[in-house]
Order: structure tokens, then sequence, then C-alpha cells
């Protein structure tokens, strides 16, 4: 299994969540994304707007929204 690299770049990680099925709602302090699920339910996600992202936030990010960390690890390997 692979490690969460340790600070991972901002753009990096909106990129592998968009090509996960996020799109950016909003940006301020936070950034705010959604995904809407085929039955038309959505999922909020909320981060902060920081040039990187610990790896324990990350984690805890994933976690919230339910996207698995190897996928994740692959989107952002494309990203």
């Amino acid at each position: 299994m692979s490690k969460f690299p340790a600070d991972v770049p901002l753009r990096r990680v909106v990129k592998a969540l968009e090509s996960l099925g996020f799109r950016v709602i909003r940006e301020g302090n936070h950034v705010s994304m959604e995904r809407v699920l085929d039955d038309g339910r959505k999922t909020p996600l909320t981060m902060p707007n920081h040039r990187t992202i610990k790896s324990s936030t990350l984690h805890t990010i994933l976690t919230q929204v339910g996207v698995s960390r190897e996928d994740f690890l692959s989107a952002l390997d494309r990203s």
C-alpha cells in the first residue's frame, strides 16, 4: 500500500478530486467542493485553502467523503 505524501500542493489535490467527480463551488479561506451522485445525492467537501495540504488533513477529508486511499492516490498520480 502506498504511503500518503507528507504535504500535497493544494492544486494537485483539487485536480485529483475533480477527476473523481468533485467540482469547485467556491474558494475563500476554504475550498468548497461538491460531488453529485447518479441518484441525485450530493457529497460536500470543505478543505483549508493552504498552499499544501498535510497528510492527516487529507486522510480525514477522504474518510468523510468516502473516497478510498487507493482511488485518491491513483487520481493524484494522474494529476
